[in-house]
């Protein structure tokens, strides 16, 4: 991805959507596949754009049984049946954090493409902890949380929400299994800011027409995010649910910089091991 806003896990049979799709003709459980371990928690919105591009994109549900369900019997009966030349894409942010996914989605389909959405890993932290927050609004600090001893500055890089994103370490495992020329890393920040540019590049990683384009995003100010549009009707545009675009709880400047400091050498890392700079340091130079 994997778990909301990780880097964790993309396939290409994707993973990750609240049902199935379904195109009239005869089916069969082959096809080009693309998985969704995301890290980021942007593939909620990734994929409802990748489907509106045409009818050769079909999105699962999600498919846990990958971790506990043989491979052959995984791809037969949990995986949707698709038309030749169709794409079935599954996401399941926990794949990407999770040590025997990568052997078991190779085991079952190694031909399969794997799309990963990621964020700058502190605000990724701060969502998931916000997220959690909703849920369980007994929960301590951030603050208190983030540190095993805070006056030592010891960050605990055992919670999920710091050990998430240690992106170069989830890689790491999945490199094992999988070319970096099959995998497709997302920004998350510029899924927000330019939605189209980042969408032309998943169109092309996936071998489908650039049918999505500027033309079907429209920004909500209200959220911060793109919602996504039919630009031939006037039917109201796609936005993200609720439980996306919540106000960040105030967290300590101090937290953040520690944090930072000790994300920077796991974030270097990690650009020279996908080949990209993702700015995060920028980023927060110009904060």
């Amino acid at each position: 991805m994997p778990m909301a806003n990780r880097l964790y896990n993309v396939l290409l049979r994707p993973i990750n959507t609240s049902g199935a799709h379904h195109v009239q003709g005869p089916r069969r459980n082959k096809a080009r596949r693309a998985l969704v371990p995301e890290a980021a928690g942007g593939a909620a919105a990734l994929l409802p754009i990748v489907q509106e591009g045409g009818r050769d994109a079909e999105v699962s549900a999600p498919a846990w049984p990958l971790l506990t369900t043989p491979p052959l019997l995984l791809r037969r009966n949990v995986m949707p049946k698709t038309l030749d030349g169709q794409i079935t894409m599954e996401k399941t942010p926990s794949y990407f954090v999770t040590n025997e996914a990568p052997r078991r989605i190779h085991s079952m389909a190694k031909d399969t493409k794997l799309i990963v959405v990621v964020r700058n890993p502190v605000t990724r932290a701060i969502s998931d902890y916000t997220q959690t927050l909703s849920k369980k609004p007994e929960i301590p600090t951030f603050e208190v949380l983030a540190f095993k001893n805070r006056t030592l500055g010891l960050i605990d890089a055992s919670w999920s929400a710091i050990r998430i994103g240690i992106y170069a370490l989830h890689l790491e495992n999945w490199l094992q299994y999988f070319p970096l020329s099959q995998i497709l890393f997302v920004s998350g920040e510029r899924l927000i800011t330019d939605p189209a540019g980042e969408m032309a590049k998943v169109q092309d990683f996936l071998g489908l027409k650039r049918i999505v384009t500027e033309k079907h995003f429209y920004f909500n100010k209200t959220k911060g995010f793109p919602c996504l549009k039919k630009p031939e009707d006037s039917s109201a545009p796609r936005c993200l649910g609720k439980s996306k675009g919540r106000t960040h709880p105030k967290i300590d400047p101090d937290v953040i910089h520690r944090l930072r400091k000790f994300y920077k050498p796991f974030n270097v890392m990690f650009y020279q091991m996908t080949g990209q700079d993702f700015q995060w340091e920028q980023e927060e130079s110009d904060k």
